[in-house]
């Protein structure tokens, strides 16, 4: 637990393994609330998440007192640090939520697991390591509902500030010298070349940087690393922050509930190791618990449409229609072909090959264990209309498991996941009662507009055309899933629904917006409420055009950026 002290002026925290909640242990600054003990702090910031770490580490570079709250352990497990260790991540008891959606027509009636961070570093710590900024009209877009100062323009240098990519790029484009390290992939298969290849035989400009003046096209990705390891929001932003005496990161530590005095929110109760714990700020708490964990807390606080906050017994502390409303996630589903005259992630990771990649890892860090999931991509548009792409071909020099998740089959192949990146569908997460432990109930109602459909389709078939064309062709024995039994739009669709997945980048359900739907301003501060902010990717109006850990990194910087302003 935190206490704050002063040495010469200069603020100073200190570290108790355990605090015992009785009054010899009263805080100068702080107060006996019933049984807890209550400690002060300029910011509380509720998740070490891709947005909390950043928002902690810019607000303490103030020299304001800043408490981190982070429900899961420290960032010590071995496989958060080698970017192929995702597939061990993505069930792991201990590191990850395991959230699990309903089931919905659109998935075929299925419970899709959600897999989310739960460490230092959040998603940012088990998540493909992909680094997508988005297309400029996401963030024109947003703007255009009325969220001043959130156009392409306004949040373009937060993108800059955060990133430090030396491999080339335009400077007027991408940054240098900022915390989070963006490189290109250190090996790339032959199959990877030759996709890149079969996509421009297909029609497909190639694209020199995804992340630069020109989505639109093929071309290679770019991952979050930081040395041959995986370069979370944790091991960059929060690494080189945690050494300041004004922060103090408190592990293991579950937000049970946002406390408040009127309107105003005023602190943060906790339990931590067996004990409750309450903390109040002085200036603003901020919830950066993510698209599932900020809304679940809001609502079981008292902060949500009031007929569902009275309907599972917590006491209505401003009605707020929108928190949880308006979520939004990426749907994909898959095309395989097994593969032959040429290797794949399958046997790399495999047998003598596995060993001799390890010791590659250890020595040059290349190699397989380097890999994240997705090593090429496609952004393009569904039809000739569309302004910006609406579509994301993932390539993967690998084939997975159909009946196990996460699992790689044990003959070579190669995949592409066909994403809508914008899609329609609109769904909920909702607390399922007062008790903070209990996971909400998450409902995205994939598929469920039927212009997800569409898209959806013309990506399949897109797809289909790189696999045909001579580069990549030459390296295909047969399509595996879904099979080119698989003709008709029907049958297609009734695939996706059956055996598609998310690839985990649920948003929307704090809404940046005015109107009764939304939950936040334009400078993320909660609708209704004062002191409570919300900075993280449920604030997005809107999903970006690919994946979200780099748009949530950059919502983390301007968020904390408009704090500081608006103190100032």
């Amino acid at each position: 637990m935190v206490r704050w002290g002063s040495v010469g002026g200069r603020v100073v925290s200190h570290r108790r393994p355990a605090l015992d909640p009785t009054p010899s242990l009263r805080h100068p600054s702080g107060d006996i609330w019933g049984n807890t003990i209550v400690m002060d702090a300029d910011y509380i910031v509720v998740g070490a998440g891709s947005a909390g770490c950043v928002v902690a580490a810019r607000l303490s570079e103030t020299g304001a007192k800043v408490v981190l709250l982070e429900a899961g352990p420290r960032d010590t497990l071995p496989w958060i640090h080698i970017p192929a260790g995702v597939l061990k991540l993505l069930y792991h008891p201990v590191v990850n939520w395991n959230y699990s959606s309903e089931g919905g027509e659109g998935s075929g009636g299925r419970r899709i697991h959600w897999p989310r961070g739960k460490t230092l570093g959040g998603s940012s710590s088990i998540n493909g390591m992909l680094y997508v900024r988005g297309n400029p009209a996401d963030f024109d877009g947003w703007a255009q509902m009325g969220n001043r100062g959130w156009s392409f323009d306004d949040v373009l240098p937060f993108f800059r500030k955060s990133e430090d990519y030396k491999q080339g790029g335009e400077k007027e484009f991408r940054g240098q010298g900022g915390p989070l390290k963006v490189e290109d992939y250190r090996t790339i298969l032959p199959l990877t070349h030759r996709f890149i290849e079969g996509a421009q035989q297909a029609g497909f400009p190639f694209s020199k940087d995804l992340n630069g003046r020109e989505q639109e096209g093929v071309g290679y990705s770019q991952m979050t690393r930081k040395g041959k390891w995986r370069g979370s929001t944790a091991q960059t932003f929060l690494k080189e922050a945690e050494g300041r005496p004004n922060l103090v990161v408190e592990t293991e530590a579950l937000a049970s509930r946002l406390n408040f005095e009127g309107k105003r929110c005023v602190g943060v109760t906790f339990r931590q190791r067996g004990q409750e714990r309450t903390l109040r700020a002085a200036k603003e708490v901020i919830l950066s618990g993510g698209a599932v964990n900020s809304p679940h807390l809001l609502q079981i606080s008292g902060v949500g449409p009031a007929e569902h906050l009275q309907s599972i017994g917590v006491n209505v502390v401003h009605d707020l229609r929108g928190v949880g409303a308006n979520l939004q996630d990426h749907y994909v589903a898959r095309i395989s072909h097994r593969v032959k005259g040429s290797i794949s992630i399958n046997k790399l990771a495999r047998g003598v090959r596995l060993a001799g990649e390890v010791f590659r890892f250890a020595v040059t860090g290349r190699g397989a264990l380097t890999f994240g999931v997705t090593t090429a991509q496609v952004f393009c548009r569904s039809s000739p209309e569309k302004s910006s792409p609406d579509l994301q071909l993932l390539f993967t020099p690998a084939s997975y498991d159909a009946s196990k998740f996460g699992a790689l089959e044990k003959e070579d192949g190669m995949t592409v996941a066909v994403c809508p990146v914008r899609p329609d569908s609109r769904g909920t997460i909702m607390a399922r009662s007062a008790d903070p432990t209990m996971a909400p109930v998450i409902t995205p109602n994939y598929l469920s507009d039927p212009n997800d459909s569409r898209v959806l389709l013309a990506g399949m078939r897109f797809t289909r055309q790189i696999f045909d064309a001579p580069a990549i062709a030459a390296h295909s024995v047969v399509e595996t899933l879904p099979g080119k039994d698989v003709q008709t739009d029907d049958a297609l669709i009734d695939y996706a629904k059956n055996f598609g997945t998310t690839i985990y980048h649920p948003v929307g359900t704090c809404r940046m917006g005015d109107g009764p739907s939304a939950v936040v301003d334009s400078r993320l501060r909660v609708h209704g409420i004062e002191g409570l902010r919300v900075i993280d990717a449920s604030i997005m109006p809107t999903l970006t055009t690919g994946n979200t850990n780099a748009p949530t990194i950059m919502i983390g910087e301007k968020g904390a950026a408009m704090i500081i302003e608006d103190r100032r």
